[in-house]
């Protein structure tokens, strides 16, 4: 009965912990999809700079915002946790 329950509350821990890790994808901002008025809404990123993120895509990569000089590395150390750049 115990290895019965353990397991049960196992598998209920393991699919929380899925769960959780979706909730917080979704809750990151795709610089992939992002409208203007979204990413105006990230710390040090104004009109000018998310017109340039939209220019730039795609990106393979977050962090290539920095690597082909749409941001400055000051700006994306400000975002890295709230942004994501999904691939199609």
């Amino acid at each position: 009965m115990k290895k019965l329950f353990s397991a049960i509350v196992f598998s209920a821990l393991a699919v929380l912990s899925v769960n959780v890790s979706f909730a917080a994808d979704a809750e990151k901002l795709d610089v992939n999809t992002a409208t203007e008025q979204q990413l105006t809404t990230l710390s040090g990123v104004g009109e000018a700079r998310a017109k340039d993120i939209i220019k730039g895509r795609p990106y393979k990569a977050k962090d290539d915002l920095v690597k082909n000089k749409i941001i400055p590395q000051s700006v994306y150390d400000k975002i890295k946790e709230k942004i994501i750049a999904k691939q199609k």
